[in-house]
């Protein structure tokens, strides 16, 4: 860039001879939008700002302006922004010129950035006159640095298609001028210092406003396209390639370099654009990007005998849960647990796949520990508590009926491998308040008892034993396979008359092998409680008036749910008798002098004591 010495007092002289060789060639433009960006801070002098003027003027002289010609608005600014005229304001050179001569200067700071952004949103909009598809101008004035930033305003100015040439002045900051200006920036960066700079400005302005063909005229060094527009050209590049930092030359867009791609896993440029592959042993899904592992199991070929695992690049067999692979690597054969591992079983050992169980010899019931054997206060039943639910049990009384409830559990020896106990709530409806396998300690049952809620309507007891039968006593549900031998027990509880009918589904449930007990209340029918009880059915049903003899009901249903769990003959000693209580002292005294721990001693004492009492009153 050409540059001198210009000073202040001899700019307009200059500036009025150069513009004069200008008007003495008049050119007919094509259609353009031109906006003057005038700056008229406290620094511009009025003598200055008089060139300023005069350089408009001349150059609205030298256009060929009109509706379908060149349009030309003018802007001042300093601390604020004035539209002096719009692009649609006038037509005619002389309005024109009439406008900028009353234009009176501001006399503030210098807020270029704030003038930028205003040419963008306002002045270049179709609102103010400016037209799509018509290049669009903006000459910048100015004689000092911003106050405020002008970079990022320039960008999106330019971004929106906006050519813009800064002119500095004397005291103009040539860095500002850079950042306001359009590449290449040779042809858009003027600093006035000279009378021949200005002589060369004038000669280039006046090339670029008669839309002379500076890609045709000129040596333009683009590498790949020059694009012509009013007075200048700027470089651009094919589809795929970026314009280097030169402005000319063009280099190809790797977008698998700069990430701009979402390949799964690899990616391959090609200029401006990329495809997807996958790693070996992966594909490419059918959205082109993203990969998954060769399913070389879905081939119909592996002959494994259970599973098919797919790995990378090929696979491998893998048998049940409870069964070995065998040596030719595709074949299974079932674990027999009970010969390979210590499985502790007191009497006998079953196998199963994956698994195994215990079981005892007719008579005894497995106990909670699921290995040792064991009678009655230890053994294993899956018993299912049905009770009435409906509108004449009142609410005080049903809270009798959840104390009924929770002294049979304390009755029973409740674990997962031992007694299993389900809650079913009946009146117009049947509703399972907790399965068979939900809880596993006595504490979680009786706690869950304590929270039933009373339903309060009619009595369809024969609903409710349809219920327990196709439901309760499911394995689903948590009742044990029938292989394993475990009691199921379903106690009905009601204290009126069924409004249904019971029978078929009462000897339904008893064919399952379910042992039935019925316990009826107040208004509860004899002949029905016979019909759902078990055979011997006078050791099978109970009956009583009164809410509050129930109690008395739970310590006899006890004794008979023992003796219907037990088998064979067992030797049933007289827990009272002379012989038993010295045995059971010298035990307990045995006992207590292998408790070292002080705490240890305190409670197995309490628990021996409770032993010896329940004992005494048996």
């Amino acid at each position: 860039m050409m540059k001198a010495v210009l000073t202040s007092g001899c700019f307009l002289l200059i500036l009025m001879t150069s513009l004069t060789a200008i008007n003495a060639q008049k050119c007919k433009t094509g259609p353009l939008d031109l906006v003057f960006i005038i700056d008229s801070s406290r620094s511009v002098r009025p003598f200055e700002f008089e060139t300023m003027r005069k350089f408009m003027i001349d150059i609205i002289h030298a256009v060929d302006v009109g509706h379908e010609a060149a349009r030309i608005g003018v802007v001042q600014y300093s601390s604020q922004v004035q539209n002096i005229f719009s692009l649609k304001s006038y037509t005619k050179k002389a309005d024109m010129v009439k406008a900028i001569n009353e234009i009176i200067p501001l006399a503030q700071g210098t807020m270029t950035g704030l003038a930028i952004q205003y040419a963008m949103n306002v002045a270049f909009t179709a609102q103010e006159g400016a037209r799509p598809n018509i290049p669009k101008v903006a000459v910048i004035v100015t004689d000092g640095r911003p106050q405020d930033r002008v970079a990022e305003v320039s960008t999106q100015a330019r971004g929106m298609g906006i050519e813009i040439y800064a002119v500095g002045v004397q005291r103009a900051d040539m860095n500002s001028l850079r950042a306001m200006a359009s590449p290449p920036l040779e042809d858009h960066v003027f600093l006035v210092e000279s009378f021949d700079l200005i002589q060369q400005f004038g000669k280039q302005f006046q090339d670029k406003l008669c839309g002379l063909d500076l890609c045709t005229e000129m040596d333009h060094g683009c590498q790949h396209i020059c694009v012509s527009t009013p007075g200048s050209y700027h470089c651009e590049c094919n589809p795929g390639y970026k314009l280097n930092e030169d402005g000319k030359t063009c280099s190809a867009i790797d977008l698998c370099a700069e990430g701009k791609h979402d390949c799964e896993q690899i990616c391959i440029s090609s200029p401006g654009s990329y495809s997807c592959r996958c790693r070996a042993g992966y594909q490419l899904n059918q959205d082109q990007k993203t990969c998954s592992m060769i399913d070389y199991c879905s081939f119909g070929n592996h002959s494994c005998e259970h599973e098919c695992v797919t790995v990378l690049n090929g696979y491998f067999c893998r048998c049940h849960e409870g069964y070995v692979l065998q040596s030719d690597g595709k074949t299974c054969q079932a674990k027999d647990l009970c010969n390979s591992v210590d499985h502790g079983c007191e009497f006998k050992c079953v196998s199963t796949v994956g698994s195994y169980y215990c079981v005892c010899p007719e008579g005894q019931l497995l106990q909670s520990d699921g290995k040792s054997c064991g009678t009655c206060k230890s053994a294993n039943i899956d018993l299912v508590l049905v009770i009435d639910g409906s509108k004449s049990v009142r609410p005080q009384n049903f809270e009798l009926v959840k104390q009924f409830v929770n002294q049979i559990v304390d009755s029973l020896d409740v674990s997962a491998h031992g007694t299993r106990i389900g809650l079913v709530q009946y009146s117009s409806r049947v509703r399972t308040e907790f399965p068979l396998n939900q809880y596993q300690t006595p504490e979680d049952i009786k706690n869950a008892v304590l929270k039933v809620e009373y339903m309060e309507k009619g009595t369809m007891t024969g609903l409710a034993l349809k219920h327990m039968v196709e439901n309760s006593f499911s394995e689903a549900d948590g009742a044990r396979p029938l292989g394993r031998n475990i009691p199921r027990i379903g106690l009905v509880f009601t204290d009126g008359r069924s409004q249904d009918d019971i029978t078929e589904w009462a000897k339904k449930a008893k064919d399952a092998g379910i042992t039935m007990y019925a316990v009826g209340v107040g208004k509860a029918v004899e002949e029905e409680l016979r019909v759902i009880a078990s055979d011997p059915v006078d050791k099978h049903f109970f009956y009583t008036t009164d809410f509050t003899a129930i109690n008395q009901i739970a310590d006899n249903l006890k004794l008979n749910i023992c003796g219907e769990e037990s088998q064979g003959e067992i030797e049933v000693k007289d827990p009272c008798a002379c012989e038993s209580l010295v045995e059971f002292q010298e035990t307990t005294l045995s006992t207590l002098e292998q408790l070292s721990k002080k705490h240890i001693l305190f409670e197995s004492r309490n628990n021996l004591l409770k032993c010896f009492w329940l004992c005494v009153t048996y």
